[in-house]
This record gives C-alpha cells, structure tokens and sequence, in this order.
C-alpha cells in the first residue's frame, strides 16, 4: 500500500515535480513522424504538464519549441510553416527550425538584428525514428544518448506506430502493461478467438522470475501447461518507460509505452515492428481490431464514463468476457480509466500476482527520490548500453530448459516467421 506522498511522488509530472524533472531527463516519444509535413500545419504537443508546437520545415526538418510566441504568448500552432521557420501571425516573429529569431518586423527597423539576437526560444532536441518524433526535455546541455532499439532502426515499411489518448495517469498506463496476470481474464475472448488456442496456455496465474537489467529488468511469465511443458512470456522492460511485450506467432513483435501528457492523461503508444520484413498494412488492420483510423489517438471512438465505453451487455451474456467488443486494445484501455484520472493507490489489496507492480513501484520511487537528492539518474541513462540487442519472445518449452537460457533473437523460435507461424521450441 502507498501513502499519498508516494502516489503523489509516481504520478505527478508538472515542471518542478520530482517526477517530472526527472522524467524530462529520459528521450519520449512526442508525436508521429507522419503527422507532420513540409510546410504544413504546425501540431500542438502537451508533454508532462506543458505545450509546445512541432513542425516540419520546408528542407524536412522538424522544430520542437514552447508553443507560445516569445513576444506575447500567440499560439505558434496557428504560424505560418514557410522557409525553414514559422512565422507568427500577430506580429510577424519569425523563428528558424533551430529556435533562432531571425525577424521582429513590430520593432524599428535599426534595433531589429540587435533586438532578435537577445530573444530566447526554448527549444529542444529531436530525433526521428521507428515512425514517431522523439525529444528530450530534460536540463542537461547534452542529451543522452538515443535509444538504438531495434524498430528505431529497422526500414520505414518495417514498422507502424500508433497513439492513444487516455484520460488517466501515465502511470496506470504503465502498470496496466506490466500486469501479464490479466491477460488470460481481460482478454480471455480475443485470446480463444485465435487459432492457435492461444488463450488455453495464458488463463492460469503466471508465476514470476525477474533477472536485473541495467535498464530495468528481463522477466519471465511462467505458466505450467500440465504436460512437461511450460509456457513462458519474456518480456523486456525498459524503464522508465518502455515495455516489450512477448506475442505468440502470427503477431509481430510489440512495445507499449506510456507518456505522461499532464497528470490526468497519458499517451499510450503501440510500436508494432516486422525484424526482417516490411509490415503487411491490412494484417496489421486486424491486430488493431479494426478501429478508427487516426493513427494520432486511435482509441477516439471508444467512449468513456457517460456510456460505459460501449459495454455490450448481451455480448456478455453469449459469452463475450468483457463486453468490450471493439477491440482487445479498447479491454486495457478501458479498465485503466474506469480507475478514474488519478487512482488512489491507498485502497488497494494487492496479491502474489502483483509483484511486478510492487517491484517497479519501489524502483520508481527510489529512482526519483535519489534523482531529487543526489540527481542521479537511474535505468542506463547515459551509459553504453546495446537497446538494440532488447527483444520479447512468447515460447513453449520443455520444463528441462531453464527461460533464463533462452536467446530471444535464437533463430530456430523464429524461423516459422514468413510462413506466419507459431515459433516452435
């Protein structure tokens, strides 16, 4: 059980925070690399309590700055994109894609240069890939370095990222993707639905076997299948953000993550990435469930409170498990913001099956508490560490075969994978 000072300390993410602050010192992912074009509309992006604006420049380069002018606050959102800048259309400021004031044409013509070069721009870093604009809002004059994962550097056509906007905190976002216990109840229709009978293996409690990572952890989901044989979900987890999710066969491999946009909302996102082969857009329609379009906050159409997120009753009753029939993505996001904006982590009972929960609260804690004492920065934050050697992999083995032995990259779980199969011990 927290205290309030704890939950307050996990969720809360504003400037000044100390979780924010230390959040700030991670790369995120600020919005899809798609959502924005040469000379287009600039987008408005709110990151931890704060606006700002993205754009891509004419040359294809992207400016991510506090979204209001520097002169009187004017929503740079509403700026013309033209010539490498935007151009605010109060007073005409015109600001470079490097944050530079390059025009003041409100000042007197002979003090413009003087006057422009004394304007400060609060701007920040930026890197595109994996689909998605990421950036560092952290105080450090260098950033850290880029996580190489592995979509980050895979083809174009290799990978597909999509965004949810959710009306709760980020770090209900974040424990809902570290729960594996939920898997075989949430999502027991989706589950027999496939198949292969994927959901058979996943309906008993898994028991948990962690081994520590500089940037969080490896863990196994074990769950005994009754025949010499068990079924184990490796998962790779990233802190403070990011998790790789183990998918059986024909899924492609996953990472969620989820990003603080204040402290009532978060943006949940969906990597989905293809090793070795572009993705197949319409199957990947499927893996999606089908649901609305906009790629920027797919879950749009999902409802919320006022009419029970759509819940279908008679579904239920013919044996649909939740009654939230529009997609298995839609059955998380629905149970983390019925906890409401900000849960009150005091009225829990927690059990055996939340041991993940438990651990990566006391990690999180720690990690923020030595941040604000000593600014230490935990989770490989500026170390030399190989992202892309980080993977997930659901597999059946033998009960002889410890998990902690298993390759995730072994190509013999992989090698059904063109044929779409499930991968074979």
């Amino acid at each position: 059980m927290l205290t309030r000072e704890e939950n307050d300390l996990l969720c809360r993410v504003g400037p000044g925070t100390v979780m924010g602050e230390f959040l700030r010192e991670y790369w995120v992912p600020a919005l899809r690399a798609g959502s924005i074009e040469p000379d287009g509309a600039p987008r408005r992006v709110r990151l931890m309590g704060e606006n700002f604006v993205a754009f891509r420049a004419t040359d294809g380069r992207v400016g991510l700055f506090d979204e209001g002018c520097p002169h009187r606050c004017t929503s740079l959102a509403l700026a013309r994109n033209e010539d490498n800048a935007l151009t605010c259309i109060f007073h005409g400021w015109k600001i470079d894609v490097s944050g530079k004031v390059v025009e003041v044409p409100s000042e007197p013509p002979e003090r413009r240069a003087e006057f422009a070069a004394k304007v400060r721009v609060r701007h920040y870093p930026v890197r595109e890939a994996g689909g998605i604009i990421w950036t560092y809002l952290g105080k450090r004059q260098q950033p850290p370095p880029f996580y190489n994962f592995e979509f980050n550097l895979l083809p174009a056509d290799h990978v597909m990222a999509w965004r949810a906007l959710l009306h709760c905190n980020w770090f209900q976002g974040m424990e809902a993707v570290l729960d594996s216990a939920h898997v075989g109840f949430l999502h027991r229709a989706w589950l027999k639905a496939q198949a292969e009978g994927g959901g058979r293996s996943t309906l008993n409690s898994p028991t948990y076997e962690l081994i520590a990572r500089p940037y969080g952890f490896r863990e196994g989901a074990l769950r005994d299948l009754g025949d010499g044989s068990y079924y184990a979900r490796i998962r790779e987890v990233v802190l403070p953000f990011y998790s790789f999710i183990p998918n059986d066969r024909p899924m492609p491999c996953l990472m969620i993550c989820a990003i603080p946009v204040d402290d009532e909302w978060n943006a949940q996102w969906y990597v989905w990435y293809e090793p070795d082969r572009p993705m197949d857009r319409t199957e990947q329609m499927k893996w999606m469930g089908g649901v609305a379009q906009d790629r920027d906050n797919f879950c749009s159409d999902m409802g919320g409170f006022d009419n029970l997120w759509h819940q279908d009753r008679a579904a239920m009753g013919e044996g649909h498990w939740t009654g939230l029939t529009q997609c298995f993505q839609y059955e998380d996001f629905v149970v983390e913001e019925s906890m409401g904006p900000m849960v009150d982590r005091r009225r829990e009972y927690l059990g055996l099956s939340d041991a993940i929960i438990l651990r990566v609260r006391r990690q999180m804690l720690k990690a923020a508490r030595e941040f604000r004492d000593h600014g230490r920065l935990a989770f490989g934050n500026g170390e030399d560490i190989d992202y892309s050697a980080v993977r997930a992999l659901a597999v059946r083995e033998q009960a002889a075969v410890d998990w902690r032995t298993i390759d995730s990259f072994a190509p013999h779980y992989w090698e059904g994978w063109r044929q779409r199969g499930r991968p074979q011990a």
